[in-house]
């Protein structure tokens, strides 16, 4: 039985870079995959349009190449999109805009295996999961499942208040920093508060390093990945689709419609 990469790695304190994907086309992440800079890729289900279909697929190309997935999906319907995504094959689940304990311990039941041993809610799927088990046992399916990784976004003020104990929860594997949401959640502005957005990232990376929870950040350069790396960091997401294609569409394809403008 194949076993969950992105899980692996956490377990032998590796380290994983990653970028964020909007599409569901296979060859956007068979292209990026093709470049080997990248360990697992994350889906942008609270963005993106998708079908359940699209999530296999996703799930399935990553495989081709060896590589993890990872989905992110909304707060609202995240207990039925968490638990297709995983028996589609996603090996991790970046849940959003968890303001409380009580609600981050609620989405782990809901994703947690029922059994004796677990006690959690997450039955037999019948799904494909990791590289397709046809045959998989339940209590096969069950350990499958525990290799899930988890991991929350903290991007509200509450659960910036709650930080210490959020970590603290068995089951929250890695916490990732919101500094939109954060901000909106205290009525700022983000280009008003930089130091204290600063500040705060902070806090939760010793936060989660005190408590052995792995934090993973938004990078868009490797001075900001060196930043990072040296408080302790050693899984960083580096840009996404969106922000490579606006780049070069607002870069070169600019600077070529401005000279083609000057034309006589």
């Amino acid at each position: 039985m194949k076993l969950n990469k992105l899980r692996n790695i956490l377990e032998s304190n590796g380290t994983t870079v990653n970028t964020r994907i909007w599409s569901t086309w296979p060859t956007i992440v068979e292209a990026a995959a093709s470049t080997g800079s990248f360990d697992y890729f994350e889906f942008l289900a609270e963005y993106a349009p998708f079908t359940l279909n699209d999530l296999e697929n996703f799930a399935r190309t990553c495989e081709l190449y060896d590589a993890g997935s990872m989905i992110k999906v909304d707060f609202q319907n995240r207990f039925y999109v968490a638990q297709k995504a995983a028996a589609c094959g996603f090996q991790a689940i970046l849940f959003t805009d968890h303001e409380t304990p009580e609600q981050v311990r609620e989405t782990l039941e809901k994703i947690t295996p029922k059994t004796p041993e677990d006690g959690g809610k997450f039955g037999y799927p019948n799904g494909r999961w990791i590289h397709y088990h046809p045959e998989l046992k339940q209590m096969e399916y069950a350990a499958m499942n525990r290799s899930l990784v988890k991991a929350f976004m903290i991007e509200k003020k509450e659960a910036m208040d709650h930080i210490e104990e959020i970590c603290s929860i068995p089951g929250v594997d890695m916490v990732q920093f919101g500094p939109s949401d954060y901000c909106m959640s205290r009525g700022w502005n983000c280009a008003d508060h930089k130091e204290d957005i600063k500040a705060e990232h902070e806090r939760m990376i010793k936060v989660a390093l005190e408590h052995g929870v792995q934090p993973r950040v938004e990078i868009g350069s490797l001075e900001e990945a060196e930043y990072y790396r040296d408080m302790g960091v050693k899984h960083f997401c580096i840009l996404d689709q969106m922000d490579i294609l606006m780049a070069a569409w607002n870069g070169t394809c600019k600077d070529v419609k401005r000279m083609a403008e000057k034309i006589q």
